[in-house]
């Protein structure tokens, strides 16, 4: 069975954008971006929410055409335009770039795709991934944790009906100082 991964960068303090919504304190270096590509290259499909399917669809697309880009970004503009996507949204007229938009029935939906063979699935977006921690369809999770205090913004988890435990897989060290916490949900199905 196809497993769910939330994978996100967040500061030492839990949160993924700052106060002012911008997420420039978490651009990855290059050792941790080939990291990236290489956990990417590996996912059946992603699924987003709207705004970081915008997000991600406003750059790389194209990130590949600039000639002065560094190998590992024109890397990850293939590898994403490449993948399959799942757009959850209600707002949307419509998506593109090997996307498709989804209205429907979220739990059904992720319990389906779930089933499916494949690779694994990567949730984008802290609402979405909301969404899913509360109906346990979230596998693992994998938090980037950058050396920075934002000292609030938009947190990585969103407030929770019920405690979730997590069982901890792996910890690694990035150059950069980021710390990889690799965790599995206790109980996920």
């Amino acid at each position: 069975m196809r497993k769910v991964i939330y994978a996100m960068l967040v500061s030492a303090d839990g949160f993924i954008e700052n106060p002012a919504g911008s997420l420039d304190w978490s651009v990855p270096d290059t050792e941790l971006h080939q990291h990236f590509n290489d956990q990417e290259r590996e996912l059946g499909t992603i699924l987003y929410g709207r705004r970081m399917y915008e997000i991600m669809s406003a750059f790389w697309p194209t990130a590949d055409e600039d000639p002065q880009a560094p190998p590992v970004i024109r890397e990850y503009a293939r590898i994403w335009r490449a993948k399959p996507k799942i757009v959850f949204s209600q707002t949307l007229p419509e998506v593109g770039w090997h996307a498709q938009l989804f209205r429907g029935d979220l739990g059904a939906e992720i319990k389906r795709l779930k089933a499916l063979p494949g690779g694994d699935m990567s949730v984008g977006g802290a609402a979405l991934a909301a969404s899913f921690l509360q109906l346990g369809l979230i596998d693992e999770v994998y938090q980037y944790v950058h050396p920075v205090i934002l000292g609030g913004g938009k947190p990585m988890f969103t407030q929770l009906q019920e405690q979730i435990d997590l069982s901890l897989v792996e910890t690694r060290q990035f150059g950069s100082g980021v710390v990889l916490l690799h965790y599995t949900l206790r109980g996920a199905a």
